[in-house]
């Protein structure tokens, strides 16, 4: 089997404007498709912000605080700001198998094993989009969000993992419209990792996330 050069490994500093990044991943993966620009995997910090998917209900929109954009990808409400990690993973799934159903499996795959590198034990749950662990109260809630875009093939948008933010900024909406289950963090959790901590557990679990990608021969 032939192997692929990893993806490019960018990490950008302070809060990125949402529609400049929007730009940035059209611009990226328009390139991608042409061969003339490399996979990348981009990880920010956006400034307070709701996105609203494809299949977001105006009804779940319980108090828009914060600017309100149209992401593009599929899923419905989200929230990013400070304290969350956002990471923007752009691939050619058409050099790496065609098949979306399996590159979220391992999107969520690879968030779940760098959460266990940081001392939680996260989980999938069947029917809910996410990344979910057990809170301190020991309820099933939210650590981390999915939502992606494919275009062509390549792949844009990517996940969330709440690791300090306010979480009081998620009451604005019903987060990926799920109202029966709250949202938690690293922070909430009680584990101080900082974003570097968060960024290193990521890079150790990306082989693991690319292999479940397997080159197109």
């Amino acid at each position: 089997m032939r192997s692929l050069p990893p993806p490019q490994w960018i990490l950008s500093t302070g809060l990125t404007d949402y529609a400049a990044a929007l730009a940035d991943m059209d611009a990226r993966a328009a390139a991608i498709h042409t061969g003339s620009g490399d996979e990348r995997i981009w990880l920010l910090e956006h400034p307070p912000l709701y996105t609203a998917g494809t299949s977001a209900d105006p009804a779940e929109l319980l108090d828009p605080r914060f600017p309100v954009y149209d992401a593009g990808r599929g899923g419905r409400y989200t929230y990013h700001g400070p304290g969350q990690r956002v990471g923007y993973v752009q691939l050619d799934l058409s050099q790496r198998g065609r098949d979306v159903r399996a590159y979220v499996s391992a999107l969520e795959g690879w968030v779940i094993d760098a959460l266990a590198l940081l001392g939680v034990e996260a989980r999938r749950a069947e029917g809910r989009i996410g990344i979910w662990t057990d809170d301190q109260n020991g309820r099933e809630a939210k650590i981390g969000a999915i939502g992606v875009r494919v275009k062509r093939w390549v792949t844009l948008h990517g996940f969330s993992l709440n690791v300090a933010p306010d979480l009081a900024h998620f009451g604005g909406i019903v987060p990926c419209g799920i109202a029966e289950f709250p949202v938690t963090s690293l922070a909430a959790l009680g584990k101080s990792a900082s974003f570097a901590d968060v960024d290193a557990a990521l890079a150790r679990a990306l082989p693991a996330f690319l292999d479940k990608l397997r080159p197109s021969d």
